[in-house]
């Protein structure tokens, strides 16, 4: 027999051994050898000082608990089966090849950058270097902008697809089952590297196809159908079906989709910059405790929102114990995004910032690009912060009081920004319709949190690729209203925000590409 319950388990609880079966049991007014628990789902209520873990359990009676798994994908040999061409492999790009190896179909992955292992060595080269590699960098490579981040799998695009499906997907890969029980799980930037090489893997045992340092630098059309691909500028590949998973920084291939004239779209999107805090003190505000964090409870995290004039002022990619990494795809711009390890336990918190942008209202200045205009502004940002951050991958910051009061930072707190700070006058350098909406917002932020505006804060420029500025525009069917066979996925095309929504439109767009052949 078996029951599903809900139980709460106060801290001090928490922390004695057998506590969980112990409570299970007189809850169901059992013996403890009657029973056997399986934690569906745990997560932390940290409200009030008295800090509860909230559990969600299955509870055999007189039974164990099955030793098979839940879940399994039943990946064909697809050797010599119909391909589908994939250009991208970022969270997008690989849930659609495996998707297609469900569904009987061969993809075939195009990526412009390397693979993990090489990929590291140019994430060396602009920490350390200021050198900037245009196709392997924090955005390009194998797994995308996925591989070097939190892992966050939490999303609100819950009508998309199947989340529970992709997160036991990531487990059939390598990550550990905690995932499927956490309340706001995440991988680890140390431990996605190796999950993105057993999906490559995998792709690669059943017949697919994955080509590093191959960039699409053309698209053959003939009739309103693409037909054909260039690759590196030389060899033409033929098409039936391509998927288009770029992500949200490649440029160049909504440059290309403009020369061919395919229709875009200007999207709204968000830019701002990342701030950074000691990791005690956002513990300390969030679990109410003086030094050090309980041993038992995770590095804190946050999520913040306010309107200020008319537009949202919010909380972005928070990393508890993590990192601010340099994520620039070209040289001469300045881009910040934030990553942290598994076990979130480096000394410092951060978070994007950032200010909503409606691109049909906030950028006059910029309609003479049309469509391209809010990738213009976004550009612009990115090269105000190159140089004043002093023309390297140093990058411009200020004390987060300061900035909020208008005056120049003398010097600036430690970071964990490796690239190393530049202090900079971010409150005039930036343009007024961010930077005085972030000055509202930190200041109802420290309202809200008491502690959080302080002067032991950083705030470090510029976080502005929070999403694509440009919209790919695709019908009922997935597919380009324009272009038959090419179908535009994950955030690159607009569609998606995260590892999750990416994934989950990965195999939607994968089931839709091989519908009509």
């Amino acid at each position: 027999m078996v029951r599903h319950i809900q139980l709460r388990i106060s801290l001090k609880e928490e922390g004695r051994a057998g506590m969980l079966k112990t409570k299970t049991a007189k809850y169901l007014g059992l013996a403890e050898k009657e029973i056997e628990i399986k934690v569906l789902r745990k997560s932390i209520d940290a409200r009030k000082p008295g800090i509860y873990f909230n559990y969600k359990l299955a509870i055999y009676i007189n039974e164990p608990i099955p030793s098979t798994k839940d879940y399994a994908f039943n990946y064909k040999d697809v050797s010599t089966a119909k391909p589908v061409h994939i250009i991208g492999f970022g969270p997008a790009g690989m849930w659609a090849a495996l998707r297609c190896l469900e569904l009987g179909f061969k993809p075939i992955v195009l990526e412009r950058g390397k693979n993990v292992q090489q990929r590291r060595r140019d994430l060396k080269a602009i920490n350390q270097d200021h050198t900037v590699n245009a196709d392997s960098n924090y955005c390009f490579g194998e797994g995308g902008a996925g591989t070097y981040s939190d892992g966050k799998l939490y999303t609100r695009s819950l009508k998309r697809g199947d989340v529970r499906r992709v997160f036991e997907s990531l487990v059939y890969h390598g990550a550990t089952e905690e995932i499927l029980i956490d309340a706001h799980p995440h991988i680890g930037t140390n431990k996605l590297p190796k999950i993105v090489q057993n999906i490559r893997e995998a792709i690669i045992k059943h017949g697919g196809e994955v080509h590093f340092n191959t960039k699409v630098t053309d698209f053959i059309i003939k009739s309103n159908q693409l037909k054909a691909i260039v690759l590196n500028d030389s060899k033409e590949m033929e098409v039936k079906r391509v998927i288009l998973a770029t992500g949200h920084s490649a440029r160049d291939i909504f440059y290309l989709l403009q020369k061919k004239e395919i229709t875009l779209k200007a999207k709204s999107f968000a830019m701002g910059v990342r701030v950074e805090h000691p990791q005690q003190i956002i513990d300390s505000i969030q679990y109410h405790c003086k030094g050090e964090r309980d041993e038992l409870l995770p590095a804190a995290a946050y999520s913040l929102v306010h309107q200020a004039k008319g537009r949202g002022v919010y909380s972005f990619c928070m990393c508890p114990g993590g990192f601010i990494v340099p994520a620039a795809t070209a040289p001469g711009e300045v881009v910040v995004n934030g990553m942290s390890p598994s076990k979130r336990n480096n000394l410092f918190a951060n978070s994007g910032i950032v200010v909503e942008i409606n691109v049909e209202k906030d950028l006059p200045k910029y309609e003479k690009f049309g469509d391209f205009k809010g990738l213009e502004f976004q550009k612009n940002l990115e090269r105000l912060a190159f140089t004043s951050g002093g023309r390297s991958q140093t990058a411009p910051a200020q004390r987060l009081t300061d900035f909020v009061e208008g005056k120049l930072s003398a010097d600036l707190n430690p970071t964990s920004y490796q690239p190393g700070l530049n202090s900079a006058p971010l409150h005039s350098l930036l343009p007024k319709l961010i930077g005085s909406r972030l000055r509202t917002g930190f200041a109802e932020f420290g309202k809200k949190m008491k502690g959080y505006y302080t002067a032991q804060a950083n705030i470090v420029g510029v976080e502005s690729r929070t999403s694509s500025p440009i919209n790919i525009p695709r019908n009922e069917k997935l597919e380009h209203p324009e272009i038959q066979g090419l179908f535009p996925c994950g955030e690159g095309g607009g569609y998606a925000g995260g590892i999750v929504s990416a994934a989950m439109d990965g195999e939607r767009c994968a089931e839709a590409a091989v519908a009509a052949l």
